[in-house]
């Protein structure tokens, strides 16, 4: 294979891998908007607390579609280990999400729902995101070694059906 091909492998994998990350970050951050406007405005909670509920629901989320949609292929021998990783990586991202909001709303006093959601929702979870991107495909959610990459491969298509195959077409 050429250094072109093995590149443009590379970069189409990487495409497909933060379209997925996207996509199920897309439903986190629906989840994470919704739940913390339903705690300010709804339940009348202090504001980064709604925020830390908010982001800890959307954690809950995103584990499920990160694990088994984004990066369902990666090794999953260490499944404690993986979670503990995803936690404290999402936690970290938690305090810069809700961080951002806490100085805004009570560092510069932008205390509107406007702003709220826009430093939390935005701006936090906008740096969050990407750390946690980074982070998840770093350490937590490891590639398989090229070994058991082609043992899960081989035994992937033992177990599948035989494709028909029409000769007219």
């Amino acid at each position: 294979m050429t250094l072109r091909r093995t590149v443009r492998s590379r970069l189409e994998r990487l495409a497909r891998e933060i379209a997925k990350f996207g996509a199920v970050g897309a439903i986190g951050f629906v989840v994470n908007f919704i739940v913390f406007n339903i705690c300010v405005h709804g339940m009348g909670l202090a504001v980064v607390r709604s925020g830390v509920i908010a982001t800890a629901v959307a954690i809950c989320t995103n584990y499920i579609g990160n694990r088994y949609w984004t990066y369902r292929d990666t090794d999953k021998n260490r499944r404690s280990r993986e979670l503990s990783l995803f936690l404290l990586f999402s936690g970290i991202g938690l305090v810069i999400e809700n961080g951002i909001l806490a100085l805004s709303h009570y560092g510069f006093g932008l205390t509107s729902p406007l702003a709220d959601n826009i430093a939390k929702n935005v701006i936090g979870l906008g740096l969050g995101t990407v750390f946690r991107f980074w982070s998840y495909r770093t350490w937590v959610f490891r590639a398989l070694p090229a070994r058991e990459a082609v043992q899960t491969a081989e035994s992937f298509l033992a177990d599948a059906p035989p494709q028909r195959v029409d000769a007219g077409k």
